[in-house]
Order: structure tokens, then C-alpha cells, then sequence
């Protein structure tokens, strides 16, 4: 594998003019045929990863590179890092000029990664490579143009292959919704209780469950005491304020505090009465004793413990396995607020399922671009991303993600093994390689079975959610210019954190009534006017660019 040497001096975006980079300077006029796989000839390509410690360093010798090799004749250089240093020794590798790999096959690139390292003249525009080279990324734009849209900078050019896992689409997508409750159906059949519909009826089960916690304690053989509700304030799928939706106006909060209305219009979810109000009921609930103390302190390791002491009367989490068992649990509907208003925000970037921008990147050191092009679509093949991302199968000496079987059409399909006691985690992690893939909704049952967990999950949230998700937009996930990132980064870190920290600290300790004209007030200092405009600048702008995708295609099919 190809060692990099150390680097005295990193680069930085003002020191350096870069270069203008444009598409046609470094795509090659190789014929299609001259990269069909396998090539006559074995060729190399060069490109850096990473994987976690515990796992193989050295990609060659996974099962599922080993199998790729055999297809294309492409021996890839790997140079692999242990994920927790990948950054650091990324940049650290991209610092140098005259000795860089061919690509990062695992880049791990933001936003600003991308247009800095772009302007620099370190990795390259790849949007007539993915037009010729690429058929297999070209049909999932042409299917979902959004795709496209996402993937493309302010400037028109695309600079990184994206990472791409559906499972549903829009409202129907498992990433709709993050921070589930989950009710104790257990202790509310043993205490002759209906699964609460309201945040009126939810407060009275809670206070049954705190009222009856000996009886609890006693039937259910519980170690340690009954806590009626617990979550970690502000720790994502793990906060609480799903509950919120019901309040006001019904936007409720989410991860990032904002949310789109049914006209386009971008609103702050921190700033609406609706959340004031809710904040103001979490409050009660706390001054009840129907909070578990340590929500607002406590880390992941500490929650899950209490969780498998089977604790909690109502948790918050992605899956329940998490944090205590399928069976015991079911998903809290939405409930009705005080006005009867019923409603489901849904997480920002979810209308498009998962989502990662900036996975694979070709740098200006790439001289056989269109092998590297074409050697990267393979990735996209339903069949490879499937495994790229979850694992494979055929390994002789471990546990296999996946069995080779037959869809009914009698074609060849993965189907997820059970794992009985293994870790799903450790195995998925030994086998997949990550990497730019796009796994699509089609390829349930023709190319791939879905996870079981995953399976629960999906059927559960269509059931208990679906019929109340009211809003017609979300947040996508834009691509915004470097001054705006540069913006909208400095405006997140300080208007985030001080939301985050009241919003503690009123739940906690009431007080937002108040406090709540000041808070406003210190809000606009801190710039949510301008932060608000930026964020509906792109979101004007995304729609337009979408419609415009959208019909070029439908001309180009006619």
C-alpha cells in the first residue's frame, strides 16, 4: 500500500490562488469500450480509505475487493487509515501536490471540504465523466434528478460521488422521523391504561406510572426505581421535543430547529409560540416528578443502562432494541395538543432518504480519469452497492451478513442472514467497504431483502405516523457557496447553542415566559434574520433547480 510522507505545511483556502479546474481539461477522450470490464490487461488505480481499528486495514483482502478485482482486472492501491485519524491524515494527504492518490474512496468531505479543495485545484469536476463514463450513477439521477440537484455546487460543477441508501421515499422514508417515543405497553396493560392520544392523556399516564412505580417494581422485578419518562435533552433521535408537535401552530422542533410551511416559507421552530407553549408543558412534566432527573446530564451509556433495567415508561431513540426490547414497546401516535391540532414534523434532509454528499472524490493527480470513472460506477451496480454497504457473503472462516439466493424470477439475490447472537454491527463492519453505492427502494426483494430491523421499524412508522405527517416540504440538504457555508456555520454554532441551552434550562427550570421577549431579542443579534434568508435563498433555489432536473429529463425520455 502506497505510505504517504509527513507534510511540514498544510495548505489553507487564503494562501493558495488555486487553480481553475474545468471539466474538459481532464476528461480524456477514451472510447467507452477502452474501460469495459474486465480489461484485457490489469491496470492500477490509486485511492485512500479508512475502516475502524478493529477491523482490516488492508482492503485487498476483504472478500468483496477480492471478488471486484477477479471482475474488472483493477488492482486499487489502497492506502488505508483507522477511521478515528482518517481527518487528520486526510488533509494531511491532500497537502500534497505532487504525490496524491487518485482519489479518496472513503473522503468524508463537507461542504466547504469540497469547494476549498475544488478551488485549490485538488480534486476535479466529474460531471462529463459521470455522463460518459458512468452509467450506473447516470441511471439513478435520471430516476431521482434530485439526486443530481443535491450533488451539484453553486458553480454547476460536481466535485464528489455520493453515498445513497433509500428505505421509503418522502413521508413514507425510514429517516422521516428520528426521535420516536416509545410507550411501555407492558406497565399500561398491567395498570389498565389505553395508549394516550393527547398530551393531556400522555401527562395522566405518566402520573400512573409514577404513582404506581411499587407495583411496578414488584411485577415487573425492576432494578432500580420507575422512571415515568426519560430522554437526553438536545442528543438527537434521543430529545423529547416530538412531543411538541401538538402546541401552537403545530411545527413542534427538530434537529436542527427549522422547518419549511406548506407555502415555502423557512421558519426558525425555536422562535414559534406553539414551541414556548410546549417547552412550558415539558416543564410541568419535570416539576410533576414524571422526568427522570438525569435527562438533562445524563450520556448514551448511562440511558441505555436504565433502559435494559427495564425503567422507562416512555423513552425516546431510533429503535427501541437500543435501549430495551421490541417486545415490550409500541410507538406513541402523535398526540393532540390543547387545541386538538395533531400533527408530525418530520426530520429536515429526509425527503430523500440517506445521504452523503461528499463519499468519493478524483484528485488533479489522476491521469487515467475514465478508468477511475468507470472502475467507481461499478460501485453503483445494485448487486455491489448492496454489499459495499451492508456486507457480503461466501466468507468461510466468519459469520456472513448475507446468503446468495434467488429472487421469484430465479435471479440472483442477497438475502439477510440471521444472525442469532452475533453482533450485527461488528460483522457489517468486517465485511462492507462503504464508499460511494446507491441503494434504491427497487432493489427490495429483486436485488436484496430488508434488514429486519429496519422492516419493523418502517411498517410501525407507516402505521403510526403516516396519516399525520401534514407538511408538504422539508429541508433538503442544499449545497451552498463557501461564503454562505462559512455564514451559516458561524450562525449555527452560536445560534444553536444558545436555543439548546435555554431550551435546557426552561424545561429544567421554567422561566420562558418570562424570558422569552429577551431571548427573542438576543436571537436577532446574534443574526437569525439573515440565517433565515440564506437558508430560503437555497431553498428557492433547490425547488427551481429540481423542477428544472426534472423537466429536462421528462424532455430528454421524449
Amino acid at each position: 500500500m502506497r505510505i504517504f510522507a509527513s507534510v511540514i505545511i498544510l495548505l489553507s483556502l487564503a494562501g493558495c490562488t488555486g487553480r481553475d479546474i474545468k471539466s474538459a481539461d481532464v476528461n480524456p477522450d477514451t472510447p467507452v469500450e477502452a474501460v469495459a470490464f474486465p480489461l484485457k490487461e490489469t491496470q492500477e488505480l490509486s485511492f485512500i480509505t479508512s475502516a475502524p481499528a478493529r477491523t482490516i486495514q488492508d482492503p485487498n483482502k476483504k472478500v468483496i475487493f477480492k471478488r471486484l478485482e477477479e471482475q474488472t482486472n483493477v488492482r486499487i492501491d489502497w492506502t488505508c487509515f483507522v477511521t478515528d485519524q482518517f481527518p487528520d491524515k486526510k488533509n494531511l494527504a491532500l497537502a500534497q501536490f505532487g504525490n496524491l492518490p487518485d482519489g479518496l474512496f472513503q473522503a468524508g468531505m463537507n461542504d466547504y471540504d469540497l469547494l476549498r479543495y475544488a478551488k485549490q485545484g485538488i480534486i476535479i469536476p466529474l460531471e462529463n465523466l459521470i455522463d460518459k463514463y458512468m452509467p450506473n450513477l447516470q441511471a439513478v439521477f435520471e430516476k431521482y434528478p434530485e439526486y443530481r440537484v443535491m450533488c451539484t455546487a453553486p458553480d454547476g460543477h460536481i466535485y464528489s460521488f455520493p453515498w445513497i441508501e433509500q428505505l421509503g421515499a418522502g413521508k413514507e422514508a425510514i429517516q422521516a422521523i428520528g426521535n420516536i417515543p416509545y410507550i411501555n405497553k407492558k406497565w399500561l396493560d398491567f395498570l389498565g391504561l389505553e395508549v394516550p392520544r393527547s398530551t393531556d392523556e400522555l401527562e395522566q399516564v405518566l402520573i400512573a406510572f409514577r404513582d404506581n412505580a411499587d407495583r411496578l417494581e414488584q411485577e415487573f422485578k425492576i432494578e432500580g426505581d420507575v422512571i415515568p419518562m426519560s430522554f437526553i435533552i438536545n442528543n438527537g433521535d434521543q430529545d423529547p421535543a416530538i412531543l411538541l408537535n401538538g402546541f401552537g401552530e403545530g411545527y413542534g422542533d427538530t434537529g436542527d430547529h427549522f422547518a419549511v410551511t406548506n407555502d415555502g416559507t423557512v421558519i426558525y421552530t425555536a422562535v414559534q409560540e406553539g414551541y414556548k407553549e410546549g417547552i412550558g408543558w415539558l416543564h410541568h412534566l419535570v416539576e410533576e416528578n414524571l422526568v427522570d432527573p438525569e435527562a438533562f446530564t445524563q450520556d448514551w451509556a448511562t440511558y441505555v443502562a436504565k433502559g435494559k433495567n427495564h425503567r422507562y415508561g416512555l423513552c425516546f431513540t431510533w429503535d427501541i432494541a437500543n435501549i430495551d426490547n421490541y417486545n415490550d414497546y409500541v410507538m406513541l401516535p402523535a398526540l393532540a395538543g390543547p387545541e386538538g391540532l395533531v400533527n408530525i414534523t418530520r426530520q429536515n434532509g429526509s425527503e430523500t432518504s440517506g445521504f452523503d454528499r461528499g463519499r468519493c472524490v478524483l484528485t488533479t493527480s489522476c491521469r487515467n480519469t475514465a478508468l477511475a470513472a468507470a472502475w467507481i460506477d461499478q460501485m453503483y451496480a445494485p448487486m455491489q452497492s448492496i454489499q459495499n454497504n451492508w456486507g457480503t457473503y461466501g466468507e468461510t472462516d466468519a459469520a456472513n451478513i448475507f446468503e446468495l439466493s434467488t429472487n421469484s424470477k430465479g435471479e440472483k439475490m442477497l438475502r439477510h442472514r440471521d444472525l442469532g447472537d452475533n453482533s450485527p454491527v461488528e460483522i457489517r463492519e468486517n465485511q462492507s467497504v462503504n464508499g460511494p453505492l446507491a441503494v434504491l427502494n427497487d432493489y427490495y426483494g429483486i436485488y436484496v431483502t430488508m434488514p429486519n430491523d429496519a422492516k419493523w421499524r418502517l411498517d410501525q412508522m407507516h402505521q403510526t405516523y403516516l396519516k399525520d405527517m401534514n407538511s408538504n416540504y422539508v429541508y433538503p440538504n442544499v449545497f451552498m457557496s463557501i461564503e454562505d457555508t462559512n455564514k451559516v456555520s458561524q450562525y449555527d454554532t452560536d445560534i444553536k447553542k444558545y436555543v439548546e441551552q435555554m431550551k435546557a434550562s426552561w424545561i429544567l427550570n421554567g422561566g420562558i415566559e418570562k424570558e422569552w421577549d429577551s431571548y427573542l431579542k438576543k436571537l436577532e443579534e446574534y443574526g437569525l434574520s439573515d440565517y433565515l434568508a440564506i437558508k430560503q435563498k437555497y431553498f428557492d433555489e433547490y425547488e427551481r433547480s429540481l423542477t428544472n432536473e426534472s423537466g429536462s429529463q421528462t424532455e430528454t425520455a421524449q
